[in-house]
């Protein structure tokens, strides 16, 4: 069992489904477009049922990243652990803590998710709510940059970010939207309450649907010339918001 990348990446059918089987993570598997074959059929169907992240690519690209005989699929090992986000919420109900969580959405760039990992464990975030689809590769760069903090925060990896959503209002737990669209400031929220807050990637913002879903919309003042956060800061100040609220 080879593996390359500071031993984040798994190639070949039996080495991917043993470190599967052992407890790992996989972060994302690549697949040669049209491959067939009894193995790989078998292979696939345990991917779907644990609902693994998989994408087809050309068969170049996994030649790229190795040499060796790679049989169609390689993975990218995780190296942290995955939690479930309701399993979260209630271990901080019944560790008498008032959940705070925040949600990224299509937040892409390793070294912001890094920042925002390192700042959320600090102010005491209970979890970091992810899509698997469309988010920043947790790597040896998003560990470096969280300075180590995404070996000690909980990081919950969901299909459907709007699913997540509607799960926290049943256990009423509000959905705070940052996002210039706002009328309201920040510091204007109540963030004393179960609170989970959905930051959206700098060029795109946060998926229309959920802003609809949200209890509420803020806004961070701004008022330079310059009309947007790094949404790492941002991040920091959403969440340092409801440390001081809370304090």
């Amino acid at each position: 069992m080879e593996r390359k990348e500071k031993q984040e990446l798994l190639y070949g059918f039996h080495a991917i489904m043993e470190a599967i089987e052992s407890g790992k993570e996989v972060e994302k598997l690549l697949i040669k477009k049209g491959l067939k074959g009894d193995l790989f059929q078998a292979f696939f169907m345990q991917v779907r049922q644990l609902n693994i992240p998989f994408q087809y690519v050309p068969i170049e690209k996994l030649n790229k990243l190795t040499p060796q005989n790679h049989q169609g699929v390689i993975a990218y090992i995780s190296p942290i652990e995955f939690h479930d986000p309701e399993k979260v919420i209630t271990e901080a109900q019944e560790a008498g803590r008032t959940p705070l969580v925040l949600i990224l959405d299509k937040v892409t760039d390793v070294r912001n998710f890094g920042a925002i990992a390192r700042s959320a464990e600090c102010a005491g975030v209970d979890a970091i709510i992810i899509p698997d689809k469309g988010s920043a590769r947790i790597n040896a760069d998003a560990i470096k940059t969280s300075a180590g903090a995404l070996h000690n925060i909980k990081v919950c990896r969901v299909k459907n970010l709007v699913d997540v959503v509607m799960l926290f209002q049943q256990m009423e737990i509000q959905i705070i939207s940052a996002t210039e669209k706002a009328e309201k400031y920040h510091i204007q929220a109540d963030l004393t309450k179960p609170t989970a807050i959905i930051m959206g990637a700098e060029d795109k913002g946060i998926e229309q649907r959920l802003l609809r879903m949200s209890d509420e919309l803020v806004k961070i003042p701004i008022n330079g010339k310059i009309q947007s956060l790094n949404v790492s800061v941002a991040a920091s100040l959403m969440v340092y918001e409801a440390v001081r609220q809370r304090m």
